[in-house]
């Protein structure tokens, strides 16, 4: 039997999976373009990028669904305002005063912090092969950002930063279960356009207090390159495909995938910085792996 083209481009693990590597780039470039672009400045353009993206997708749907936006107003306000305005911004604020580890690390606990606010409000709990599966994932995680040493762990300095991304941890786990109480029967391109102006209408007065504090972009080819990637990638294409992922795996699958951007944030180093893999950055990623396959298989 031939394989349907369409089903491998909308399968959920690809898409949560491609979210994931999106991601990770968003990371070692908001941490990597710090001193150029202001993390509101950054917040604010990558996602009136992405809302001018997915505009002419979303507005053909308008008439037709306006009446379900209407009803749905409330839950899409909320996801807008945590999943839009604040996860990204706490994150971007984070890197101005965390190391790229700390960020990677506190961002690997969404899952757990994900599962249970699930529990909490949702009642959903996990088999014992998931729950080991999601254990197993971690450890893999951890490996990665420890290098292998335990005792990084224990000597990871907490600072402003840490609180800033522990903050943006919180928000995404909420974010990712409230996806459950989107309206039915919106189209995913006026859902995410409809979010992502709730968003943006959210970030344009702190990105014009940031201005008036002085601090502008530094306007050059590298800082426009980097403010084009996180405008299509990350926001655009990722939020398409992890709402589209976790509307079909569930908010506790769909979060595990998260474990993927050291694995992916490793792989991106060889490429674009020549560093050198080490052991630990195999056997984290394939207790990764071994964790997800954990928690995915029936």
């Amino acid at each position: 039997m031939t394989p349907n083209p369409r089903h491998f481009y909308t399968n959920p693990y690809l898409l949560l999976t491609l979210t994931a590597l999106f991601w990770s780039g968003n990371m070692v470039l908001g941490r990597g373009i710090r001193a150029d672009v202001p993390p509101l400045a950054l917040a604010f353009w990558r996602w009136a990028i992405a809302l001018a993206l997915v505009l002419p997708l979303a507005l053909p749907h308008l008439k037709s669904q306006w009446s379900l936006l209407k009803q749905g107003w409330k839950p899409i306000l909320i996801l807008g305002l945590i999943g839009v305005g604040c996860y990204n911004t706490f994150a971007y604020i984070a890197l101005q005063y965390t190391t790229a580890t700390n960020a990677v690390l506190l961002n690997s606990f969404i899952p757990v912090v994900t599962i249970a606010i699930s529990w909490i409000f949702l009642g959903k709990h996990l088999s014992r092969p998931q729950a080991i599966g999601v254990l197993v994932s971690m450890i893999g995680a951890l490996t990665i950002v420890a290098r292998g040493d335990p005792q990084v762990l224990a000597h990871l300095n907490l600072n402003l930063g840490d609180a800033w991304m522990l903050g943006a941890v919180l928000v995404w786990a909420l974010y990712t279960v409230g996806l459950a109480w989107r309206p039915a029967g919106v189209h995913p391109m006026l859902m995410l356009a409809a979010m992502t102006t709730v968003g943006v209408l959210a970030l344009f007065p702190a990105y014009l207090w940031e201005m008036a504090q002085g601090r502008q972009i530094n306007v050059h080819l590298g800082s426009l390159a980097s403010l084009a990637y996180v405008g299509i990638f990350p926001s655009f294409l990722g939020y398409i495909f992890y709402n589209r992922g976790v509307a079909e795996v569930g908010a506790n699958k769909g979060s595990l995938f998260i474990h993927l951007m050291p694995v992916f944030g490793t792989i991106l180093s060889v490429i674009f910085l020549g560093e050198i893999p080490y052991w630990y950055h195999y056997l984290g990623i394939a207790l990764i792996f071994t964790g997800i396959w954990l928690t995915m298989r029936k």
